[in-house]
């Protein structure tokens, strides 16, 4: 059965509209962090939450994710095998003492210090070596615990990781499949495109990063789609009139646009903003003659899921939880998987 997983802050377990738990097969929780080797999390008054969820909705599975953009520790915590079964028996304690049904590492990324972390050389066996003490762990606290990643969505990772090794030890692997395009550049484009098209300067897209897993060892089945729930946008768009925006130079890189749920209320189809479609990329965005805006809908979301049943992939994942107030992008995920 296809998986729909979904990111939930801490402070927004409590909240969750049961509607919404309903409609969810796993929920990792965002985020634990990695101090002195431990993996930690401040989950003051989310027991009394995790029990509400599963009165609600019995069957899902409740993951802590560790790590997340910026958070420091990995390269430092997997460097020796002592500092490797710190970290994977203080994650062992924390499924216990929660409750909780694993958990999910979410390391970005193992050899790079783009996010501003520790990084080095031995990350991409250490990276290996830490999944493999974690679930050793798990499976000696008892049976069933799961173990997972999120995964960066382009060639990047897959070179900077021995996946065909690392995926022995997990569950399944969630891809990043969105800020493929924004943080970083001063050029339009889709940040969670499915297919590369022309218009758009960067190749990165869902396409790219499945064959990509696929070919550095990952099965398909254990592959999980990642979609956006939020937007990127890039203002002082130059060049206007080519392309309705799509691949031009722009004043910003493409930082954060807002989620889905303001979109919604103040930007598609408002103030000038038109929304286009990109029959290649199967992505909409919008555009008003000066900001362009990259997003996800229900009509991008339902080409994927067809996609990833096509491919016989293992689920979907998305990004996060509270940018979807209405609930009308999950419900659409859960009615269409």
């Amino acid at each position: 059965m296809n998986k729909v997983i979904g990111y939930v802050g801490t402070r927004d377990l409590g909240g969750m509209r049961n509607a919404d738990i309903r409609c969810l097969d796993v929920i990792n929780i965002a985020f634990g962090q990695v101090e002195d080797s431990r993996m930690v999390w401040d989950g003051s008054g989310a027991k009394e939450a995790l029990a509400q969820i599963r009165g609600v909705n019995p069957g899902i599975k409740i993951l802590l994710s560790v790590g997340g953009w910026g958070a420091d520790g990995f390269s430092q915590g997997s460097r020796t095998a002592q500092n490797r079964e710190k970290m994977a028996q203080s994650a062992a304690e924390l499924v216990k003492e929660y409750g909780l049904d694993g958990i999910d590492i979410d390391w970005e990324y193992p050899c790079s210090s783009l996010a501003g972390i520790a990084s080095d050389p031995g990350d991409k066996e250490n990276f290996t070596l830490l999944l493999k003490a974690v679930r050793e762990c798990l499976d000696e606290a008892g049976d069933g615990y799961m173990l997972t990643i999120a995964a960066g969505g382009d060639a990047y990772f897959t070179a900077q990781t021995d996946m065909k090794e690392a995926v022995r030890y997990l569950d399944y692997v969630q891809l990043m499949t969105y800020d493929l395009q924004g943080g970083f550049q001063k050029v339009t484009g889709h940040h969670a495109a499915l297919y590369h098209s022309e218009g758009n300067l960067f190749d990165a897209c869902v396409q790219k990063a499945v064959n990509g897993f696929v070919n550095a060892g990952v099965p398909m089945e254990k592959l999980i789609l990642g979609v956006p729930f939020y937007s990127r946008k890039w203002d002082g768009v130059k060049g206007a009139g080519c392309r309705n925006g799509l691949g031009m130079e722009a004043e910003t890189v493409g930082g954060y646009g807002g989620d889905y749920g303001e979109l919604k209320e103040s930007w598609i189809g408002k103030r000038g903003f038109i929304r286009y479609w990109d029959e290649q990329a199967k992505v909409p965005y919008l555009f008003d003659g000066e900001t362009f805006i990259s997003y996800e809908d229900c009509e991008s979301l339902g080409v994927k899921i067809a996609y990833l049943k096509e491919k016989g992939m293992g689920g979907i994942m998305f990004w996060e939880y509270k940018c979807d107030p209405s609930g009308e992008l999950l419900s659409f995920i859960k009615k269409n998987m």
